[in-house]
């Protein structure tokens, strides 16, 4: 007897053979069912071995109990301790499955399918399943069989008998056979139906695959015609019925519960076409209508039930269509949707569990394993299998694939797959959850094998292969396209190169010749360089093909090299810091400007690292000005110092173009920029103050270099329009005035003489063609326009305003703002302009008419011919112009009475006209909304097409671009277009109650 406080030896061992709950299996060893074999040591060392001591004993107790006698008991337990096979077999599955515990405990003879142990026992094929189930007559009974089957393959899984790829096929042997009988079922419960139809039904997903999991919704696609001298119409619905009875059989919940769900939702039309079509509808269909996914799914189409003729000729059918997927126009675009990972369903809290569809989850697998069949498919028919792992090998054989990374892969998917169907084995629920509980992550590692720490090794293992899977999803498709320019070891097989330009073709680049040509020049030879761009390119080629344009992408990459190469820190810039690959990546394929102020001086790239001289946000107009002065200030003439103003200039304008394109696209490191107010925010605060401050290091320039340290004049420099608005893009030019005012004692002639000098060799100097694009100067918002003097006196200013000023340049100086010069002479000149701009009566109803007239005359006459108003992006409806004018009608009109509206900048207006109740909540967000998307329309034309522009590009590649910029997807050019226009109309309904009164 154990004396208090002691454990009794029993509890000791238990400990030591696995048991958690040692006390609880004591117990059950001590009750009558066990106590004949109680303290055999075979029968713990056997529970021990299992993936869960505790559950299998516990299972093996309740099946004892529902024994139907002693005799039968007494049965059980003397084949359990003498057949080592069934020992293994039945305690295997009880601390697996608590599912198929209970299965066994409401069928308690079923154990007995496991004692068999001949050769045909331990791989059966469809013929045995069908064999299995044949006694089946009834909904009820089926499923009573199907777990009896189900019971023999889960018995050789967990022992290790058949491997998962045995296993998974094994379970698709299962549901064909499953499918039969209940179609059999379906067609005893109809026989009229019966005789009316030809029916097939065609296996889809991972059971046309011959890759099913252990609880899986069965995807199939029914096929009908009519018997001979049977009329079509009533063929089909008779078809239909029998398709649909045969569902309801395998998928209704009964007192045995239910096998799976029978999913016919890849049909064509999913769920709104008709159940069952005839094999020339099912034709017309893929021929005209379908999608390239729709393609991918057929890659695994495999009759297996039904007229399995009339299934063989669906599949042949279909076949060249399959094939032929990846010339239709759309697939570059389809495939770049595909690719990205849809998680956005997925609960966060279940992201980093999902083994299906998470990162680095089965479903990357599958996916690069199918899109690289569909692209080599056609000319390689030994691709063409629906089998994930078998076309993986496949694929490796011919070179489509590197060996090693095709060995690694399989090793992956292999243990996520065996994770999953433990996982399911447990309940036989549908779940691709890794679970959190800690037993039953202890049970999930034993099942594996993982014995020392299963709970630790088990997530080592996970993490491990996961990572190994998110590591080479991209590189599978470039690497092999690396190998076909490269020398390899002989012996090795090369992907050819006409098989590497379908892929290129396939990925989205449109010249491939060029693109192989580019990889050979960057990853050819033994150099340092050469190594460090082979490692780097297949994943940059993945970026690339996410861009609208991935051939310029790569061909700038290459230029960037060329220029770079040898310089140690680019290098070890790319290769050691994370973010600078894929920033750089992002920047070289978006468009043509931020690349071509990249080439102008390459080594801009270091601003896209995250070490001391990355960084990707935009410096203050203060620090700039700092850097530029100082510049200046060691020049030896202007032209030596407004050279290195530019060239600051082209820097700032590469940072901030590349901080622009991040945000937008988005990166790993750095989510898309939500808030796209923020960016236009960004884009033209840093613009503006770029351009102040390269202004301020020219005046220093030229001042400097023609008299010295003082002018004869003050002399300031007044921010106009956009500039002053500090909402600049990239194309924008620089409106400015020129005030200046004598100094005590000059001739009032000299100063005038002076300032003009210095203007006109401002604007020279920020425009003499060089490696620096240039600065282009606008006065032409000056009093009397063109034919107006350059430059004024602050007096002559004042003279101007008080006797001649029109409403127009009122409305124009809302926007005036010192930018450079005399601080104090930019600051009278404000107090001056004040009255003018924010009347103290407000305007009155002639000037409010005027205003109207005036934006009405220019929409009529400055509108583009053949442009297209309604994406117009200044003039159209709900553009740029429609917001400033109703804003700055505001302005004119309460400016004096409310401080919030003196401003220059057209959103702090729009916010402050809102917070004083001039306009709703709704009106405003409508008003800034549409300012905020057509500014951002600007933007990515210019940087898409380095040029200036106030409409959409024609070009669809510039057009895909300019959606990318905006957050649309590969084929969704139309739906960026509609929501303009959309956005433009609503903001235009604002405008005319707002502006017009109407």
């Amino acid at each position: 007897m154990t004396g208090p406080g002691r454990r009794s030896s029993t509890f000791t061992r238990l400990l030591r053979h696995g048991f958690t709950d040692a006390s609880a299996a004591e117990r059950l060893l001590d009750g009558a069912e066990l106590s004949p074999v109680r303290n055999d040591p075979v029968l713990l060392e056997a529970l021990g071995r299992t993936a869960d001591p505790d559950l299998a004993l516990h299972g093996l107790v309740r099946l004892l109990e529902a024994q139907p006698g002693a005799s039968a008991r007494r049965e059980l337990l003397d084949t359990v301790i003498a057949a080592k096979p069934l020992r293994d077999r039945l305690l295997g599955v009880l601390g697996a499955s608590a599912a198929l515990a209970d299965h066994l405990a409401r069928h308690p003879r079923d154990w007995e399918a496991l004692v068999t142990y001949e050769p045909r026992d331990l791989h059966p094929g469809l013929e045995e399943f069908e064999r299995g189930l044949a006694e089946a007559d009834d909904p009820v009974s089926l499923r009573v069989a199907y777990r009896r089957c189900l019971l023999s393959i889960a018995a050789r899984d967990v022992c290790g008998t058949i491997d998962l790829a045995e296993t998974a096929a094994e379970l698709a042997d299962l549901a064909t056979a499953t499918l039969r009988a209940a179609l059999a079922l379906a067609r005893a419960a109809a026989s009229d139906d019966a005789a009316l139809c030809r029916l097939a039904v065609i296996a889809m997903g991972k059971c046309g695959g011959h890759e099913l999991n252990y609880v899986s919704d069965v995807d199939v696609i029914f096929v009908g015609e009519a018997a001979d001298g049977a009329d079509e119409g009533k063929a089909l619905r008779a078809a239909t019925k029998l398709a649909a009875h045969m569902m309801r059989i395998c998928s209704e919940t009964t007192v045995e519960g239910s096998i799976w769900p029978v999913d016919a939702n890849l049909r064509p039309e999913g769920r709104n076409g008709p159940l069952v079509r005839t094999l020339s509808s099912h034709l017309a269909y893929y021929q005209r209508w379908a999608k390239t996914w729709e393609f991918q799914a057929l890659l695994k189409a495999r009759p297996v039930a039904g007229d399995l003729a009339l299934g063989a000729e669906y599949v042949t059918a279909v076949a060249p269509l399959v094939w032929q997927a990846a010339e239709r126009e759309n697939f570059v675009p389809d495939v770049q949707k595909m690719r990205r990972r849809v998680i956005e369903n997925i609960p966060v809290a279940e992201v980093e569990r999902e083994l299906k569809l998470g990162p680095g989850g089965l479903r990357d697998v599958e996916f690069a394993v199918q899109l690289l069949q569909l692209v080599h498919g056609r000319a390689d028919a030994s691709l063409r299998s629906g089998t994930t792992l078998d076309a993986l090998q496949a694929l490796a054989a011919g070179g489509y694939v590197g060996r090693t990374d095709a060995v690694q892969l399989d090793a992956a998917y292999r243990f996520l797959r065996s994770m999953e169907h433990r996982i399911q084995l447990y309940r036989l629920r549908r779940t691709h959850l890794v679970p959190v509980v800690e037993g039953d992550q202890r049970r999930l590692g034993r099942s594996l094998g993982l014995r020392t720490d299963p709970v630790a090794e088990l997530n080592r293992e996970w993490k491990r292969h996961a990572a190994v899977v998110r590591r080479l999803h991209e590189k599978l498709f470039y690497r092999p396209l690396l190998d076909a320019v490269a020398q390899l070891p002989s012996g090795e097989v090369r992907l050819s190169t006409q098989a590497a330009r379908e892929r290129l073709v396939a990925l989205g680049y449109a010249d491939p010749a060029a693109a192989l040509r580019h990889l050979e020049a960057l990853a050819s030879g033994v150099t340092r360089k050469a190594a460090i761009q082979r490692t780097l390119l297949p994943v940059l080629l993945g970026w690339f093909a996410d861009s609208a344009d991935p051939d310029a992408g790569l061909l700038n990459f290459r230029k960037v090299s060329d220029a770079l190469g040898k310089t140690p820190w680019y290098l070890r810039l790319l290769r050691d810091e994370g973010a600078a690959a894929e920033n750089l990546a992002r920047v070289l394929s978006a468009g043509r400007l931020a690349p071509d102020l990249l080439m102008r001086a390459p080594e801009a790239v270091a601003l896209l690292g995250d070490g001391d001289a990355g960084g990707l946000a935009p410096r203050g107009r203060a620090h700039l000005e700092q850097e530029i002065l100082s510049a200046v200030g060691r020049a030896d003439s202007a032209v030596q110092g407004v050279t290195a103003a530019r060239g600051v200039r082209r820097r700032e304008l590469f940072r901030t173009a590349a901080a622009d394109i991040v945000a937008s696209y988005g990166t790993e490191a750095q989510p898309v920029e939500a808030d796209q107010g923020a960016l236009v925010d960004l884009v033209g605060g840093a613009v503006s103050d770029i351009t102040a401050a390269t202004l301020s290091g020219t005046l220093r320039a030229v001042v400097r270099d023609g008299w010295g340290d003082t002018l004869p004049t003050r002399f300031a420099i007044i921010g106009m329009g956009r500039f002053g608005g500090h909402e600049l893009g990239y194309g924008s030019d620089a409106d400015v005035l020129f005030v200046h005012e004598p100094r005590e004692g000059v001739d009032e002639h000299e100063a005038g003489r002076a300032a003009n000098a210095v203007v006109s060799e401002m604007r020279r100097l920020l425009q003499v063609p060089s490696a620096d694009p240039p600065l282009l100067v606008d006065a032409d918002l000056r009093p009397e326009g063109k034919s107006g003097p350059l430059v004024r006196t602050l007096k002559s200013y004042e003279a101007y305003y008080r006797r001649w000023s029109l409403g127009w340049e009122s409305q124009a100086l809302l926007r005036a703002e010192p930018v450079a010069g005399d601080e104090d002479l930019g600051r009278r000149f404000v107090s001056l302009i004040d009255p003018l701009r924010y009347p103290r009566a407000g305007l009155g109803d002639d000037a409010v008419r005027e205003i109207r007239r005036l934006k009405a005359r220019m929409e009529a006459e400055r509108m583009p011919r053949g442009a297209d108003p309604k994406l117009h992006t200044k003039l159209g409806p709900g553009g740029l112009s429609d917001v400033e004018w109703t804003v700055q009608l505001l302005q004119l009109r309460y400016g004096a009475e409310e401080a919030g509206l003196r401003t220059t900048r057209t959103r702090g207006a729009l916010a402050a006209a809102r917070a004083c109740g001039l306009l709703s909540q709704e009106d405003a967000a409508t008003l800034d909304e549409a300012w905020v998307l057509a500014t951002r329309v600007r933007n990515a034309v210019m940087l898409v097409r380095g040029r200036a522009g106030d409409t959409f590009p024609s070009d669809p590649r510039e057009l895909a671009a300019v959606g990318r910029y905006l957050g649309y997807g590969p084929g969704h050019v139309g739906d960026m277009l509609d929501d303009y226009r959309r956005t433009g109309r609503r903001a235009r309904g604002v405008v005319d109650s707002l502006f017009y009164g109407a």
